[in-house]
């Protein structure tokens, strides 16, 4: 679908904007320069008429974004958890994005349970409410099932929403290339990359048999996580199109004062969220990439309850290293450890001065930490750092896409819960606890064990490969050292099996 029509979905979102009222308003959330209020302007103004007209009813962003589709309404629940970024005014309208968007019909969603799980709903359900959330992608229906009288959730996709999206990302394929193509020195952010990404993401969210995997998995990892549950998903009435998952009770973690009603300590609250991310971030390389108050609720007995689970995050062990001695080093203040980190990962050009960058480093922490404890945000920290790393030619890593941003929309509830919170404080035994288990003598016999399980793995066929790597690369001169070949095979093979014994080894002391 990617083409010239794109440009006609560009130029209308500028005319949504404009006729609905949120040009201003976005611009003057963002503090844009004059120079991009007048190009924004001189695109949306003159085709204003054409722009979505929208629900009247609701605030000038939300409804502009819930007009102009599901990949816009995303945008503006990532910002909705940013005050301080769109302010504490835009915040509070565009949370309404989060699961209180205009519903479609029950007949609509009867329709599709009864397509996808082929039976009629009332062979599955006692009971099948109308919506009780809608969001940009699905919205949820309460229900009974008829064979264990249990209630349930039943999540169902709008009617359509893939070609919605669809066409959304397209329009955000052409501008990621135009920013390329217009202003050179953004290319180091590698936009179309970043947009890949976003809509590999999304992708993941319109099918509802992943989602169902990725909360299975989610599952399995925390279930000895104090204070932290997950709703059961229901695998004989789940399909691509259709989810069906124990129901969720609960204050909404978004309504403050139905926290306080419930008799909840919003400042504990607060903490675990935070310590929650992070264990499974850390912990697991497994996280829940969504966690802005709209999918999360607080049980009776104070736990928390984590649902939707379409965006999971996840990262490689070596990349955990590297985001927690970053944060460590932050922790700590030692800067040089922070840059010699991001040279040894790479992320920095090693052509760059390594004392220069930590001079550098410095100069986006002191001011931060020179704060009053209440005021040192994580969010802040990452937005002066990519200020600095930019100036280095550090180019986007799009793996740590998802973690950077979930990292700011945590920040963004725990402040919500409790707003004299000491971010880096709640960290920083996380951050330290993970950093000895993983860097210790205890990583490096994991390390090695790890190791010694791929070369036992491999062992039988290492003879083969080795032969088979050195006949492709000299078919004459093999033949004339082959005994050669085969001592430097069966070495291999030796090595494989010492590999072997040291799993067993390492299996018995740990």
């Amino acid at each position: 679908m990617r083409g010239p029509h794109n440009i006609w979905r560009l130029i209308r979102t500028g005319a949504t904007l404009e006729r609905t009222g949120a040009m201003n308003v976005v611009l003057d959330a963002f503090e844009a320069t004059p120079a991009l209020r007048f190009v924004a302007r001189g695109l949306g103004l003159p085709f204003k008429w054409l722009g979505y007209k929208g629900d009247p009813t609701m605030p000038p962003a939300t409804r502009a974004l819930t007009a102009l589709g599901p990949a816009y309404i995303k945008f503006g629940q990532v910002l909705s958890t940013r005050p301080d970024v769109v302010g504490d005014e835009l915040a509070v309208q565009l949370r309404v994005l989060q699961d209180k968007l205009p519903p479609f019909s029950i007949e609509e969603a009867k329709a599709e349970v009864e397509r996808e799980l082929g039976e009629p709903v009332s062979a599955i359900f006692s009971e099948f409410s109308e919506s009780v959330a809608a969001a940009s992608i699905a919205q949820v229906h309460k229900a009974r099932l008829i064979d264990s009288g249990e209630e349930v959730a039943v999540k169902v996709l709008r009617p359509g929403i893939e070609r919605a999206f669809r066409k959304d990302v397209d329009a955000f394929y052409l501008a990621a290339r135009m920013v390329e193509v217009f202003s050179p020195g953004s290319r180091r952010l590698r936009p179309t990359e970043v947009i890949e990404h976003f809509d590999g993401v999304v992708r993941g969210e319109l099918d509802l048999r992943l989602e169902s995997a990725a909360a299975s998995e989610f599952a399995a990892n925390t279930k000895n996580d104090e204070g932290f549950q997950l709703p059961d998903i229901k695998w004989n009435h789940s399909a691509r199109r259709v989810m069906t998952l124990g129901w969720a009770d609960g204050a909404a973690m978004g309504d403050n004062a139905a926290i306080d009603a419930a008799g909840h300590d919003r400042v504990d609250l607060s903490k675990r969220v935070l310590h929650l991310f992070l264990n499974h971030a850390l912990r697991d390389g497994y996280f829940h990439a969504d966690m802005h108050q709209g999918n999360m609720k607080v049980a009776a007995n104070g736990d928390i309850i984590a649902y939707d689970f379409g965006i999971m995050g996840h990262i490689d062990e070596y990349t955990r290293r590297v985001y927690a001695e970053i944060l460590y080093g932050f922790i700590r203040r030692d800067y040089m450890r922070v840059a010699k980190v991001h040279f040894e990962a790479g992320y920095v050009p090693a052509d760059k001065d390594v004392d220069e960058f930590a001079r550098a480093l410095r100069a986006v922490g002191e001011p931060i930490f020179g704060m009053d404890a209440t005021h040192i945000s994580m969010a802040r920290l990452l937005s002066y750092l990519f200020e600095v790393t930019e100036r280095f030619g550090m180019e986007t890593r799009t793996e740590l896409i998802l973690l950077q941003r979930t990292m700011v929309v945590v920040e963004g509830v725990a402040r919500s819960l409790n707003p004299h919170i000491n971010i880096w404080e709640v960290a920083s035994p996380i951050v330290t606890d993970y950093i000895t288990k993983s860097i210790g003598p205890r990583a490096i016999l994991t390390d090695l064990k790890s190791t010694a399980m791929v070369l036992a793995r491999f062992g039988p066929r290492l003879p083969g490969l080795v032969e088979s790597a050195l006949l492709r690369q000299s078919n004459e001169a093999l033949p004339k050292h082959r005994p050669f070949w085969r001592w430097v095979a069966l070495s291999l093979m030796i090595g494989a099996t010492f590999g072997a014994v040291v799993v067993m080894v390492l299996d018995r002391i740990g």
